[in-house]
């Protein structure tokens, strides 16, 4: 039996994405017929986008194609919380873990990445209500407070400025009861509005030239000789190089259903607050905001003021199905409304405006892999697990040079060189994961004790919350 405390709350929230439920550019045409390119991209979210606009920045003269299956922005790149961060590895701490030895170039290529976002958005007038906020890791268990603390050193050894916040201190930042303290790390995130950025990556790649199909799914790849072909539903184009940037939906490569499941998670938010509702949290940093629990929650204030609230369920359907029913889940919504209501219980009486969910690529390292198929021809990137509105664009420059088949600074990382552990076929994959998540849950009901299960996943470089 769920909490019935804040059904009210749920009542008139409308099933959509915030960010989507606003007038739309004008829909591109629909593939019809054969086109010739030389490249051709699968998939128009952020990374298919940028791999575009970057690929016309490189080569001028060179006609590339981008194909959508639905409307571009409309999947991952529209529903996310807006936060853009400049880790390239989902975090410091997944980033040490892994490459300890490249984490200092990796952290490096971060901040230039995430300054090239913010150049891009300039040069080409993308209006994305890019807020340079920081973000602040809230933690609301004691467990969770040294593991914060420890991490106020490697951040600045690595170029950032980050401050502890003891919890007088952040709750003068940000009003809840909850609240032990928190590490603010002022440079590595920005917010910014998922659907105008998609919107305007898409405008921009159009203005210089990219050939843009919407409603086009690419339903086949094939071999032929001297170049490739991606059919759709009604057409089909002959190009030199492909980019595929399908991220959690079925990749055109059979080989990548071993890498990657995808994971729902689901999303809030509020109505605008009143000037009455807005001093009785503070929050005028207008900070992005994440605790640090297993089960975590992100959560951000919006341009109009309504605080949007995500997370806590990572939700595995069976088999690994994608679709459009499960863009909902009620239960979840039930419990994000409750949870947010502890975190802020002065904003009790204020209603939920949007309730949605999104699919996230996720893979068994939790940021994202590369690689090639028929003699480099074709190249792909997949596996972000989140964070990835900043970093798809290192994302697509990495398939780029991989495709230019030249050495890169970046194709000589063993992040861009090394493969995730596959997952196990199903039906073992859905007992897996459903494991996992009991054990993550029950970890924070026990001060984040680690079961044994968690305890090899860790040993095995699988550590995993939601």
């Amino acid at each position: 039996m769920h909490d019935q405390r804040h059904l009210r709350s749920l009542a008139d929230a409308e099933p959509v994405p915030f960010w989507l439920d606003t007038p739309a550019p004008e829909a591109a045409s629909t593939l019809a017929g054969s086109v010739q390119a030389d490249l051709v991209v699968v998939g128009g979210g952020y990374t298919g986008l940028w791999t575009a606009l970057r690929a016309k920045e490189r080569y001028p003269s060179r006609h590339v194609v981008l194909l959508e299956a639905r409307r571009v922005g409309s999947e991952a790149s529209g529903r996310n919380g807006g936060f853009c961060s400049s880790s390239l590895t989902h975090g410091l701490g997944n980033g040490l873990a892994r490459w300890p030895d490249e984490i200092e170039r990796l952290e490096q290529m971060g901040h230039d990445n995430l300054a090239g976002i913010e150049a891009t958005l300039a040069r080409y007038g993308i209006d994305a209500e890019l807020e340079r906020t920081g973000e602040i890791a809230v933690t609301t268990e004691p467990w969770q407070v040294d593991d914060e603390r420890q991490m106020v050193e490697p951040l600045r050894r690595l170029g950032h400025d980050v401050e502890w916040l003891e919890a007088d201190a952040l709750r003068a930042q940000v009003d809840s009861p909850t609240y032990l303290g928190g590490l603010w790390n002022k440079t590595g995130t920005v917010m910014v509005n998922p659907a105008k950025l998609a919107w305007g990556l898409a405008r921009a790649a159009g203005e210089l030239g990219v050939e843009i199909y919407e409603d086009s799914p690419a339903v086949a790849l094939q071999d032929a000789g001297s170049a490739m072909v991606v059919r759709t539903e009604f057409g089909s184009v002959r190009a030199g190089r492909v980019a595929l940037a399908t991220n959690a939906f079925p990749s055109l490569l059979r080989r990548l259903k071993h890498y990657v499941v995808p994971v729902w998670d689901y999303v809030l938010m509020t109505e605008p607050l009143t000037d009455q509702q807005r001093a009785s949290i503070g929050w005028y940093g207008r900070q992005g905001l994440a605790d640090t629990a297993n089960q975590f929650h992100y959560y951000r204030l919006s341009a109009d003021n309504r605080i949007l609230w995500g997370g806590y369920d990572a939700v595995y359907y069976a088999g690994g199905r994608v679709a459009a029913e499960q863009q909902h889940r009620a239960s979840t919504y039930i419990t994000l409304a409750n949870n947010f209501f502890d975190t802020f219980p002065q904003l009790e009486g204020i209603g939920f405006s949007h309730r949605w969910g999104g699919v996230i690529d996720t893979c068994s390292r939790f940021s994202a892999f590369w690689g090639t198929a028929y003699d480099a021809r074709v190249a792909y990137v997949a596996g972000y697990t989140g964070l990835g509105v900043g970093a798809t664009r290192f994302g697509a420059d990495v398939m780029l040079d991989l495709l230019d088949g030249r050495p890169t600074e970046r194709t000589s990382l063993e992040m861009v060189r090394s493969k995730p552990l596959p997952f196990p076929p199903e039906p073992v994959r859905t007992g897996v994961i459903a494991l996992t998540r009991h054990s993550i849950a029950a970890a924070d009901a026990h001060e984040g004790q680690r079961n044994l299960w968690l305890k090899t996943l860790d040993r095995l470089g699988l550590g995993f919350d939601s």
